[in-house]
């Protein structure tokens, strides 16, 4: 979709910058509309907004405004005075909808949007979100019953394909059982086995993910060769494999958990085993603008008010590497345009 020409706030001239400031306003639009459920409430149908607003317990006049600022930005459409019905491209927003994008919404427009505003007072302190907050004022996430049920639908439930490019980017011909630390839903152990019939995999991670992700497992070929297994990676990383894979983890580490958990893994890696980091790695000097570099640098500002992680340099990660027995071997780069993988690299590291 086009970008906006907000005419909020229009009583100074509209100038980049001030595009930047506004640009909070398509947020709060999308969380409200998932929130209230308006695209479950519209479905297939034209519905009325008197009928909308009583499915969505609002008021209808003001749904009515938010409905219409909706059908400005592509989500729905208005087909006669205060009648409405979904577009093709809202339709994701729906919550049974394939590949529904309502969790993410969710996700990202209200519980980390919640810790976003705090950004001011996390760079101050250097502290994340959760230790500046004034401990009157619940956050977002403790109030919400879904937020771990949101965080999990968000992290590697993916179609195995998108994570292809990874799978593809390192050479697993002469590996014989590869865990992948910290896998969420799957997704990427589920690619690397897909294109890899003589692995055996092991799919590690928390217990309400390993158990959510097992309905998934199911129905998957692929499923026979893989064992799902639930640890905590801070305390213990669990052997029988000779590759371990840790995707966007480690990022949302400080330097010393980071390293705690890399400790971990050189505990049971074999000598000759590897380890794969894949992760977006930051270069040395920003010079210039740089649309793609920037959702590197937001990504690291996110990791700063959510997790108080960071992401970081070959340099940084080579010293983290260092720290806990390893030696940065190889940096491979991941191809292709896919949002999954997009300026994604694997940090090849070996046993020192």
């Amino acid at each position: 979709m086009t970008q906006p020409n907000s005419g909020i706030g229009n009583v100074t001239a509209n100038t980049g910058l001030v595009e930047m400031a506004m640009a909070y306003s398509r947020s709060r639009v999308l969380c409200a509309a998932a929130r209230l459920g308006v695209a479950d409430a519209l479905g297939d149908e034209v519905r009325s907004v008197g009928f909308l607003a009583e499915e969505c317990a609002a008021d209808a006049g003001a749904l009515y405004r938010l409905l219409r600022a909706l059908a400005s930005m592509g989500v729905t459409e208005e087909t006669t005075p205060e009648h409405f019905r979904l577009t093709d491209f809202g339709r994701p927003l729906q919550k049974d909808a394939p590949q529904s994008v309502w969790p993410a919404v969710v996700f990202w427009a209200d519980l980390l949007a919640d810790s976003w505003s705090l950004l001011t007072d996390c760079v101050r302190t250097g502290k994340p979100a959760s230790e500046v907050r004034d401990p009157k004022i619940p956050s977002r996430w403790s109030q919400d019953p879904e937020a771990n049920s949101i965080f999990r639908a968000v992290m590697g439930t993916a179609p195995a394909d998108d994570y292809a490019p990874i799978a593809a980017a390192w050479d697993f011909s002469r590996a014989k059982v590869v865990a992948d630390l910290g896998g969420g839903g799957g997704s990427l152990i589920l690619a690397v086995l897909g294109l890899n019939p003589h692995l055996r995999g092991m799919l590690v991670d928390l217990d309400a993910s390993v158990e959510a992700a097992r309905a998934r497992f199911a129905k998957e070929a692929a499923s026979s060769r893989c064992e799902l297994i639930a640890a905590d990676l801070t305390q213990s990383v669990p052997a029988g494999a000779d590759v371990y894979m840790i995707k966007h983890v480690l990022h949302g580490r400080r330097d010393a958990d980071a390293i705690t958990i890399l400790r971990n893994c050189r505990v049971v890696i074999p000598q000759d085993g590897r380890l794969l980091i894949i992760e977006f790695i930051l270069p040395p000097l920003v010079s210039h603008a740089d649309p793609q570099l920037e959702g590197r640098l937001m990504s690291d500002l996110n990791m700063l008010a959510v997790t108080g992680g960071k992401e970081r340099s070959e340099r940084e990660w080579r010293t983290l590497l260092e720290a806990a027995g390893f030696v940065l071997t190889g940096i491979y780069p991941v191809g292709g345009d896919h949002r999954m993988v997009r300026n994604v690299a694997i940090l090849e590291a070996k046993p020192a």
